[in-house]
């Protein structure tokens, strides 16, 4: 079973950075593709960012393309999120999640496993 740790989250004021990590075990790291997702308060959960098995493929939802960068050690089996330039709509619940042999999907049905997440908090 795979188990999924989040941690870096907090209390940032707009304009300012975070980064958060999840940290991987229980399965070789490097073959999944690992996402992360956010959920506010009365929203559904949405996609932020993803990142293939193999590293090569990322994406990013629109509203964060150039504020936020994906990427994964797979020496440290740990995935990070750079937030820069954070907002107040940023201000969610972040999820980090695990997708074998992915190659960096948008829905969340493609991941099997997911963390407990880490609260961020993006104050005006």
């Amino acid at each position: 079973q795979v188990l999924l740790v989040e941690s870096g989250g907090g209390l940032v004021q707009a304009g300012g950075s975070l980064r958060l990590s999840c940290a991987f075990s229980g399965r070789t790291f490097s073959r999944y593709a690992m996402g992360w997702f956010r959920q506010a308060p009365g929203k559904e959960r949405e996609f932020v960012a993803a990142i293939s098995w193999s590293g090569v493929n990322t994406d990013y939802t629109d509203s964060v393309k150039g504020r936020f960068t994906i990427s994964r050690d797979n020496a440290k089996n740990t995935v990070f999120l750079e937030m820069n330039s954070l907002k107040p709509e940023d201000t969610a619940v972040y999820y980090c999640a695990a997708d074998l042999w992915g190659s960096a999907a948008t829905r969340s049905t493609s991941y099997e496993f997911w963390g407990q997440g880490t609260q961020v908090t993006v104050s005006s």
